[in-house]
């Protein structure tokens, strides 16, 4: 009889342990892992370390959580800037389970966490985009004001200028920001650092990734560049109108040289051939006075006899030739 009982209590104990190990006393945490382990909805002990670890089988859950980064995409919001601009705001950010205790008396379910952060950051994201005008959040600098080119170009020996910056220095028109893109970024991260911590989360970074212009902004936005590329045209037609100016100008000079030098020498070969004309008639003349006469009398008819409507008379002195070659009326 004692028997019989030793058997069946042996038999009771064996199944006990079959079912005790049936039921799990031990689970595996792997690496980039951590679990809290939860008895009758009260939290007795959290594992943050990877390795075998031991729990009281019916009694105990077991909930994991990862340990490493997760990314947080936000839905695009339609945000109003300072000067009531309103923009389409699309943010990311980064964050990860520190306090794994925390995290599951707060929001227990990782769903549950990513819920939490839409209503923290597109907040936080809300809040500072409206407090600020639209240039901060587009620009993370003044670099557009400070930037200069030296580039130039060289037409005939002169150089001028070859950049944007020095044709359109007095044109183009910036506003200077006084926190920029990068700076919302961190005043962002101050307002959501200032909440996450309760829920045993941290976030290491709110970026916002892209900014686009809602609809009636673009039209506006589009005007704005369309009048800053006409600025920028009409410096570029002006600065050629005045190179158009000054190289006129020296053409003009130039060309009033060319015609003052020419004028001179012309003047200088006309005198020449003058001085020469005259020494070849006083040589003739010389040689043969009679005949220089007489010949210059036949090309003063030659000129003078064609405009005569009518002669009257040829007896004068002037017509003597006519008579004879001699000059003699006789």
């Amino acid at each position: 009889m004692k028997t019989r009982k030793a058997i069946i209590a042996a038999v009771i104990v064996v199944v006990v342990l079959i079912a005790f190990f049936a039921a799990g006393p031990f689970f595996i945490l792997n690496e980039g892992e951590q679990a809290v382990v939860v008895r009758f909805g009260k939290i007795v002990n959290v594992y943050t370390d990877a390795g075998l670890k031991i729990r009281t089988p019916f009694v105990d859950d077991v909930t994991k959580y990862p340990k490493k980064l997760l990314s947080w995409d936000g839905e695009s919001q339609r945000i109003p800037t300072k000067e009531n601009q309103f923009i389409w705001v699309d943010t990311t950010a980064h964050w990860r389970i520190t306090d794994p205790a925390k995290f599951y008396e707060s929001v227990s379910t990782i769903e549950n966490a990513y819920g939490r952060l839409d209503d923290v950051i597109d907040s936080a994201v809300r809040t500072v985009i409206s407090a600020n005008y639209l240039r901060e959040a587009v620009r993370s600098s003044d670099v557009i004001l400070t930037s200069k080119s030296t580039e130039t170009y060289q037409t005939d020996g002169v150089e001028g200028p070859n950049s944007l910056e020095q044709l359109t220095n007095s044109q183009a028109q910036y506003e200077k920001i006084e926190k920029g893109r990068e700076q919302l970024s961190k005043d962002m991260m101050t307002i959501v650092s200032g909440i996450v911590p309760s829920y045993g989360i941290e976030v290491l970074d709110v970026v916002p990734r892209q900014i686009k212009y809602s609809e009636e902004l673009t039209d506006s936005v589009y005007q704005r560049m369309i009048k800053e590329r006409s600025q920028i045209a009409q410096a570029f037609r002006s600065y050629g109108e005045g190179k158009k100016a000054e190289w006129m100008g020296k053409m003009e000079n130039e060309k009033r040289t060319i015609l003052s030098s020419a004028y001179a020498s012309a003047e200088t070969i006309k005198g020449k051939a003058d001085a020469e004309a005259s020494r070849i008639y006083a040589d003739s003349y010389s040689r043969d006075p009679s005949f220089f006469e007489f010949w210059k009398a036949i090309e003063s008819y030659r000129q003078t006899m064609p405009n005569f409507q009518k002669t009257l008379s040829t007896n004068m002195d002037y017509f003597k030739y006519l008579y004879s070659p001699s000059g003699s009326t006789k």
